[in-house]
């Protein structure tokens, strides 16, 4: 089994998440076909088929292909996700909803290209850093070119806008810069551009300034913008300490908006309980810290990178979605891995943990 998954440990966690957000994600589908009539089975099946499914298939071709031919083909890889990316704007190719253009419609379903692009993003970095780790004292092949591998996803991610993403990419991506080598030196200039670009974001997009407004003061706009929060928070306290059991959460039927999406984890508390939630949130931190470790224990930096990048990314987005919906951040756009609805995001998610299996089959000795 080791020989086979690279970590068995690690794949256990990843069939245990997949398993459990795959059923509070079709109980979260009963509250949609209460109140919206959907097809509650072809959403299963897209969910299952797309999301699983594919995901795996794609979970196995990841953690077969040989390191080195990643590692040889990693800046064509990160071209293409790029361009891929770029597709969005194409007209008659890119699908424009609710003031966003994320989505390509491909007829049956839609697919995200910047999921796929923190793939290829961390892929690339890692290429990078392994090459330049000697060279990172040096702001001119340090720093300068950093700043300049970040600047091209996101100046793609905010034209859409997906701002949420955007900071997602970047702290990933600082988080490996660190860890290859990068002075704490730089780590300074970082914050200060962050601060100031995070500033201007929020003046420049009023959806961005009325999240923060909302956080600040959700009650203020209980039946608009604080809306989602406050049935989040309601659905999160209902569900006491050992929830009110599977399939019996109230709030998915008529208040949460998009219970099977970025409201998921509400569904889930409330369900589950304060037991349940904290058994999920034990074992993203569990996966975490497995790829942590599978990076340490990596032969190479490439493959430490790689390792890192996408154990952060996934955890990181995690903690942002349910900090979101516990109110301890402006809510956010980014669904819950392996539990949201989103065949794109699941089957992004998937691949990244056959590339940390891949890692983990090549580890020291």
């Amino acid at each position: 089994m080791k020989f086979v998954s690279g970590d068995r440990m690690f794949l256990m966690l990843v069939l245990g998440i997949a398993f459990v957000g795959f059923a509070i994600f079709a109980s979260a589908e009963l509250g949609l076909l209460a109140r919206e009539s959907s097809s509650i089975s072809r959403n299963i099946m897209v969910q299952a088929g797309l999301g699983l499914g594919l995901g795996f298939l794609a979970l196995f071709l990841a953690r077969t292909v040989p390191l080195a031919r990643v590692k040889r083909f990693a800046p064509y890889i990160y071209g293409v996700t790029v361009l891929f990316t770029a597709l969005v704007f194409i007209p008659n190719i890119g699908l424009h909803v609710n003031g966003a253009t994320r989505w390509i419609d491909l007829g049956f379903t839609t697919v995200q290209p910047a999921e796929f692009l923190k793939i290829g993003f961390v892929i690339m970095l890692a290429w990078w850093l392994a090459a330049n780790a000697q060279k990172l004292g040096n702001p001119k092949k340090g720093l300068f070119p950093f700043i300049g591998l970040l600047s091209v996803p996101t100046v793609l991610l905010l034209a859409q806008p997906n701002t949420s993403m955007t900071l997602l990419i970047l702290a990933t991506g600082i988080v490996m810069y660190f860890a290859a080598g990068a002075p704490w030196r730089d780590f300074g200039i970082l914050a200060i551009a962050a601060i100031l670009a995070l500033s201007i974001v929020i003046i420049m997009r009023p959806y961005v300034l009325e999240r923060v407004k909302t956080f600040i003061n959700p009650s203020a706009n209980s039946l608009s913008s604080g809306y989602q929060i406050q049935q989040s928070l309601i659905a999160v306290g209902s569900g006491g300490l050992v929830g009110r059991g599977f399939g019996q959460g109230v709030g998915k039927f008529n208040y949460l908006p998009e219970p099977e999406g970025d409201s998921i984890f509400a569904v889930f508390a409330e369900e589950t309980g304060f037991i349940g939630a904290m058994i999920l949130l034990a074992l993203f931190i569990a996966l975490a810290a497995r790829g942590i470790v599978i990076a340490g224990n990596s032969h190479d930096l490439f493959g430490g990178c790689i390792a890192l990048g996408f154990s952060f990314s996934i955890i990181l987005q995690a903690f942002i979605n349910i900090s979101a919906m516990l109110g301890i951040i402006p809510l956010t756009g980014l669904p819950l891995p392996f539990l949201s609805h989103g065949g794109t995001a699941l089957v992004a998610i998937l691949i990244m943990c056959g590339f940390i299996l891949n890692v983990a089959a090549h580890r020291r000795t």
